[in-house]
């Protein structure tokens, strides 16, 4: 089984928003056996709130379902997920601040290269869901596409 955890600051906004289209993505692939997807923050704000309506909103208008409560990520996930998906430079300076684990740390959009773009930006502040929606869009795809390619499912 492969395990990814996506992280931002507040685990409201982005990384649930990025781990609900990419369940969803790697449920449409027929991967749940193989895949298994999880979300957490750096901060410790929201823990056990729900997503953010913005969230929720764009991710209905995309027919894509999100079960969700915040949390914080911890030392434990480094080694207990193969991926760490962050959102933003912050967030992995946050997150290998926790130690070296085992996992691979990687900024979304190393996914995403034809984007142009080297973060996802934190709607929280901006309220542009939509424009975070196409970027983590795009970057799930080619993160599903590597993980299909570097563990053969």
């Amino acid at each position: 089984m492969v395990r990814v955890l996506f992280v931002c600051l507040g685990n409201i906004c982005r990384s649930p928003m990025a781990k609900a289209v990419f369940h969803h993505k790697v449920r449409a692939a027929g991967l749940e056996r193989e895949i298994e997807t999880d979300s957490a923050g750096t901060g410790h704000w929201h823990i056990g709130g729900p997503a953010h309506e913005g969230t929720l909103r764009i991710l209905r208008q995309h027919n894509i379902p999100i079960d969700h409560r915040a949390r914080q990520i911890d030392a434990s996930d480094l080694e207990d997920f193969d991926y760490v998906i962050v959102m933003d430079e912050d967030n992995l300076a946050n997150v290998r601040a926790l130690g070296p684990g085992r996992a691979t740390m990687r900024s979304l959009m190393e996914y995403a290269l034809q984007t142009g773009v080297a973060e996802v930006p934190d709607p929280y502040y901006t309220g542009g869901f939509p424009e975070v929606f196409r970027l983590i869009d795009a970057a799930t795809d080619g993160l599903l596409a590597a993980i299909r390619r570097d563990h053969r499912i």
